[in-house]
């Protein structure tokens, strides 16, 4: 699993932008930036969608005025799934990649296998990553929800 101080692997994910399919290569999404990257088990789930995602969406200010240049909400789903689930959330502010066949979720170590819930999905977790390197780590025990929540992020910034 990647670890505090370790530099993010490189990888692609997807965005849906204008219609359009987008991949992004992760050097370059966080290069020279600092971003909080969160991460859900799936798109339109009931914590997700409660709590998870709105918590963001509403303290986006906040992270603005704190030095964060971009928030981003990643899931192993498609584009048109996070871009669909954004939108019904309002969530303009919020950067809403797709890790599709979860390789990046993969690589960072922290996919888990839901078996008849949906596959391979993501761990719920939430990061601050300063140009590239992780500067603080939140991974939620299974079936909680505490340590990614928006305002707890927000105090560590």
């Amino acid at each position: 699993m990647i670890q505090e101080n370790q530099i993010l692997p490189t990888g692609e994910l997807s965005q849906l932008q204008d219609g359009n399919m987008v991949t992004h290569n992760t050097d370059e999404l966080f290069a020279n930036k600092k971003v909080v990257l969160f991460a859900v088990p799936g798109a339109f789930t009931p914590t997700c969608s409660a709590s998870h995602l709105p918590g963001y969406v509403v303290l986006a200010d906040e992270f603005k005025a704190k030095g964060v240049d971009a928030i981003l909400c990643l899931s192993v789903n498609d584009a048109f799934v996070m871009n669909a689930w954004g939108e019904a959330q309002n969530a303009e502010n919020i950067m809403m990649l797709a890790d599709g066949d979860g390789s990046y979720t993969k690589a960072l170590g922290l996919s888990m296998e839901t078996a008849g819930f949906g596959g391979l999905r993501s761990q719920r977790y939430a990061m601050v990553i300063d140009n590239g390197t992780v500067t603080s780590l939140h991974v939620e025990k299974p079936k909680e929800f505490e340590v990614s929540k928006a305002e707890v992020i927000l105090k560590t910034l």
